[in-house]
């Protein structure tokens, strides 16, 4: 692929992407998108998220060379699939702390 076809952007691959708008920072790297490191500052983290998530499929298409549509679009699929588990994982250890919690303090709340 030559330089100028990265540029072009295919309408194929132009959407919302769950891989960086889960991953963030880690996303950005993976892709090479040095600006996602932002992700990593609180507070600015949050909104790079999404800004990550809108314009991410051209900035990481931008970023490195792709063999083909189809291999860009499973790479992220992939993306998406450890975003979504490390998403499960993170709402599993949230709720297991809220619940040691609440069994922690009902002796002393009662």
């Amino acid at each position: 692929m030559q330089k100028e076809d990265r540029n072009v952007v295919p309408r194929e691959i132009q959407g919302w992407n769950w891989g960086a708008c889960l991953l963030g920072g880690i996303w950005a790297i993976g892709n090479g998108v040095w600006i996602g490191l932002l992700a990593f500052i609180p507070y600015v983290g949050m909104v790079m998220c999404v800004v990550l998530a809108v314009k991410g499929n051209e900035w990481a298409w931008r970023s490195r060379r792709w063999e083909n549509i189809e291999h860009f679009k499973r790479t992220q699929k992939t993306w998406v699939t450890w975003g979504i588990i490390t998403a499960a994982a993170g709402m599993v250890v949230f709720v297991l702390i809220v619940v040691y919690m609440f069994y922690s303090l009902l002796p002393i709340l009662t």
